[in-house]
Order: C-alpha cells, then structure tokens, then sequence
C-alpha cells in the first residue's frame, strides 16, 4: 500500500488552471497531504476514498454554460465532505446548487479590494479592517446566490465575491487564494482544511522519508536496482533514498556528457562514491557526444541525438550487471501531472519529460520511481532530511540535454570550455554576493554571434555571451531579477577579463511568458 493510501488528504478536482499546482503545493506546505484529479475522471463510477476528507474544485479556462466539455458527476457534490470552489469552482458550485452565472459586464484580471460583509469560517483572520487585495482571473460572475447561501464578501465588479453553505459546508472564492498576488491567501487554506475539514497535519519531510523507504524496501525486497544518477537534485535524493533503504542492492549509474557544469563529474564521484559509499558506475562519454552532435545545430535534433545516446549508454552499462528487475527514475508529481498521466487537463500539454515514459523498452525493467508524489520543493526538503549537501539540495534546475540548449547553434570542444567558464563565474558571484538562493534558476548562454571589441590596443572578434536569472515559484510563469548596476559590471569584467572568447556580455530581461526559461 502507498504511504498516501493511509493519509487523510483533499483531494483537487483539476479543471484545467493553470494555478493547479499551486494549490497543491500551498496544502501541502501547511502540512496536509493533497492529490490533484482530473474533472473528466470524475465519471459516474468514480467513488471517493474514504480518506479524502474534503474537495477543491480548481479554476479553468471554460465557462459554466460549455456544459458539453465539462465532464463532470455533479453528484460528487453531495458526498457530505466540505467543498471549496475556486473561480471556475466557486461558479460551478452556484451554478448546481440554484444559482445563476453570466458573462461579467466588467472582467476582473488582477488586483482587486474584497469587502467583508458577514463573518465565515473560511473568513477568519483574512481580512484587515474588512478588506483584503485578492488576485482575480474571471469574465463570468455569480449573479444570484443558490438557496440556503449567504454572502461573505463582494468586490466592486463581483457582488458575490465569497459565499457560503455552512451547513452542508459548500464553500466559493472567486479570486485565487493560492497566488501570492492575493494577500494572506494561505489562510483560506489553512481556515478550510483545518477548521472545516478537521485534518490533523500529517505531511512533513521526516514522516515521508521513514515511509518512503518502507515503501521502497516493501516494493524492491532483496532486489538489485539501477538509478541514473545526472547529480541533480532529484535523482540526487532518489539516490540516496534508495541507499538508505536498500544499501548495497542499488547501483547508481553516471553517464557524463560532457555537457554538464564545470567540475560536475567531479562533485558526483566525490559525493557519492566517495561520502556516501553507494555502488556507482562512472562512464566519460564526452567524445561519443560530442561526435553525434557534430554540425548539429537544430535544438531538437540535438535534444534527440543526446536523449536517445543517454539510452543506449545507460543500458550498455546496466545490462553488466546482473540480476536487476528495477530502474530508478527521478520522476517528480509536476512531472506525471505535465506528461497528462494524472490529470489530462485542458491545459495540461504532452511533453517528451526525459522520466515519464524514459524506460528502455529491451530492458524490461520495473520502474521504481518514488518521488513521483512530491513536489520540488519537498523533494529539497526530503533531500536535507536525508543529509545530503545544501550545494546539492539548493543547485538551480539544470536542463537534461545540459549546455547543448544554452549554446544555439553547432556545438564544439572550445565552445563548450568558454561556456562552462563564463557559467561557473556567474554562479560564483551570485554566491559570493548572497543572491543565489534569492533566484530560482540563473546560467550563461554562448550566443552564435561575434562581435568587435578592443583589447588594450588590439581589436578583438569574439563570442557574445547572454546571462539569465529568473525569479519563479514553480518555474510556469518567470520574470527577470533585477541585479544593481556594479553587480553586472563585475559579473561582465570577471567573465571578458578571465575568459578568452568572450568580448561581450549582454542581460536577458524577458519574463515568461512570452519567453521560455531555457534557450532551445
């Protein structure tokens, strides 16, 4: 049985938001076990488990009238657990209790000033002096309460802003509580799932890492694993999770690319071989990719050349050893959520995750993937429980296809050397300097361009090279960090000063989206 079978939980009903996972991540920060469902699941057959203590009906880019494409069992409404709509939920829930929705005559898209009318549960410790700033997304609106509702609070364009049934505890929002644009949303949250839902906190790191490795140890037994260990965060904590629970059955297999930060390799071996003792297979394939992504310059193509050779490597060297029935992966939640295996919502796209669907199909291997209920965020926090280094557990996300997306256009030897330079010394001043943690992801781009500079007294011809940090929550919507001025001219002299082929640095300030995060 899974570790979340035995929990009280909510459980979200997805109804294509693209603010899903946030909710899911704010339940669970508070210390609530949470599951996000997809509304076209929700069938005549589904049924409820028995430890789902309360329901949160998501937002969703559909309208209440688009009945035809809201698969959705009404009745679910009804099972006697306390429910909370959120925007596209909040009308939902009017809608079938005897309410009405229309088109708004005024749209609400961002900030908006709730006014409290009457108290609530839900309510309590929300407002200041009886009114709040609160993010909102709708062009639909309650116009009339259902029968047995009352109003809590209204905006200026949204009269039944909050309403309620405390008696058969249905519950409406029409902003996002789970955004940090919306003051103090958390505490809805917090006021929902512990006062109405009555669920006892039941999901921290120490309790999840004493119930992984049962799980693993009831699901391996005496069996040999093989994890592919990149030195990133989450096949990190996959790595050592498994060595705590099974020790010397696990062989952990490092495939280097070539393509990876300065003195990666190096860190991997160190950490791991060496500190923890775990079985650990080092492969330098750097020549072998180099050569396949000779003149290769589309950003697919080299995605593909270098996914299908990570393969082809990893099962050479797993198939040495013998008697091995499972493969390890460090598959996270967002991960099965993104790849539409858990949710299948409208927004939700098919993406090729390099762990979702990446098992060798000769291999006929178990996937073992355990992390594949959390987020990132509790994955560093179960990496800390399970005592691996903060530089470890705090790195930035890095790109599987590694610095062959930040460096558009063909990639070479001497290419790749001026781009893990120009990397390192932005990294390291970003430390140097405390910002590092301020920032969810930061790296150095080598752009296909050349340009004049001058040197002393020499005219130099060398690469422009493009620096980005970003500050995310969740890594769906970016926008830039604004660093001062000296910081950027030290940065700029470090990397020109210290690094032949470089005469030129440049700061990308573009948010995603438009952008992307990643180059290619």
């Amino acid at each position: 049985m899974r570790l979340e079978d035995s929990l009280q939980k909510i459980k979200i009903i997805d109804f294509g938001s693209q603010f899903t996972q946030l909710i899911a991540r704010k339940i669970r920060e508070i210390g609530i076990y949470c599951e996000i469902i997809s509304h076209n699941k929700i069938n005549k057959n589904y049924k409820l488990e028995r430890n789902v203590k309360g329901l949160i009906l998501s937002g969703g880019p559909l309208n209440v009238y688009q009945s035809n494409k809201i698969k959705f069992n009404k009745n679910i409404l009804f099972a006697n657990i306390p429910v909370l709509g959120i925007c596209f939920g909040h009308q939902i829930i009017s809608k079938e209790m005897g309410g009405k929705v229309k088109q708004s005559k005024s749209r609400e898209f961002g900030l908006a000033k709730v006014i409290k009318i009457n108290n609530s549960i839900l309510t309590k410790n929300f407002f200041s002096n009886n009114i709040n700033n609160v993010w909102m997304s709708h062009a639909d609106e309650v116009i009339k309460l259902p029968k047995n509702f009352k109003v809590i609070a209204k905006t200026n364009n949204s009269k039944l802003c909050i309403i309620e049934n405390s008696k058969d505890k249905l519950y409406g929002i029409q902003f996002h509580p789970e955004v940090t644009h919306t003051n103090r949303g958390k505490i809805i949250l917090k006021n929902f799932v512990f006062d109405i839902c009555k669920i006892k906190k039941n999901w921290s790191p120490k309790d999840q890492k004493a119930k992984l490795i049962k799980e693993v140890r009831n699901k391996v037994g005496n069996s040999k694993v093989i994890c592919a260990l990149s030195g990133g965060v989450d096949s990190s904590v996959v790595a050592k999770l498994l060595s705590n629970g099974i020790g010397k059955n696990l062989t952990c297999i490092f495939v280097n690319t070539g393509l990876l930060r300065k003195d990666e390799e190096n860190q991997v071996v160190i950490t791991f071989k060496k500190k923890f003792k775990i079985n650990l297979i080092y492969v330098n394939a750097e020549k072998q990719f180099l050569s396949k992504l000779k003149n290769i310059s589309d950003p697919e193509k080299k995605r593909k050349i270098i996914g299908n050779l990570f393969i082809k490597i990893f099962e050479k060297y797993a198939k040495k050893i013998k008697n091995v029935r499972f493969l390890a992966q460090g598959t996270l939640y967002p991960d099965l959520i993104e790849s539409k295996s858990v949710t299948g919502s409208q927004t939700s796209k098919i993406k090729s995750h390099h762990n979702v669907g990446g098992l060798p199909k000769k291999m006929n291997l178990k996937l073992l993937e355990p992390l594949k209920y959390l987020f990132k965020d509790e994955v560093r926090k179960l990496g800390l429980e399970l005592n691996l280094n903060k530089d470890i557990i705090s790195r930035h996300p890095f790109p599987g296809p590694g610095l062959a997306i930040r460096m558009p256009g063909t990639i070479t030897k001497e290419k790749i050397k001026i781009l893990k330079e120009a990397d390192y010394y932005f990294i390291k001043a970003l430390k140097d300097n405390n910002l590092y943690h301020k920032i969810w992801q930061a790296y150095a781009a080598l752009l296909p361009v050349k340009t004049v500079g001058v040197m002393g007294d020499n005219r130099t011809y060398e690469y422009l090279c493009l620096l980005r940090a970003i500050t995310s929550e969740d890594g769906m919507t970016a926008d830039f960090f604004e660093f001062k001025k000296s910081f950027m001219q030290f940065v700029s002299n470090q990397i020109i000063n210290n690094i032949r082929g470089i005469n030129r640095v440049v700061y990308d300030i573009t948010s995603k989206p438009p952008s992307t995060i990643e180059l290619e």
